[in-house]
């Protein structure tokens, strides 16, 4: 594989987190946050952080996402902007724009957009 200097995104669990959108909850609006944050259920609206966020698998957003970083193992719907990192994996899937500094599609993961990687 290769080595990645945000590592440690990868491996944080649900535990890891202050925040964490349930399985069973589904949230229609804007989204606003600074701490990292987990979407393991629906979301529908606009998502604006100032920090990381991932969205589990099982997970389905259909929103605009900014944020400092973002980990797709589930599906999004919208276009996505990381001032760092977009990193799809293999259950993941993105429909829409993709920019960031630095994007990861792993073989398996969905995309379909356009992508600009950019040092934002």
């Amino acid at each position: 594989m290769f080595d990645l200097k945000d590592a440690d995104f990868f491996e944080m669990d649900e535990e890891d987190f202050d925040t964490v959108l349930a399985t069973d909850i589904t949230f229609s609006g804007k989204i606003s946050f600074s701490q990292p944050f987990m979407i393991k259920g629906k979301v529908s609206g606009s998502i604006e952080a100032t920090s990381d966020l991932i969205i589990d698998t099982g997970a389905v957003v259909k929103a605009d996402i900014s944020a400092t970083r973002v980990l797709v193992r589930g599906i999004v719907e919208g276009d996505v902007t990381s001032e760092k990192l977009v990193f799809v994996t293999a259950t993941g899937t993105v429909k829409g724009n993709i920019t960031a500094s630095q994007v990861v599609l792993e073989p398996g993961s969905i995309f379909s957009g356009r992508c600009s990687m950019t040092n934002l």
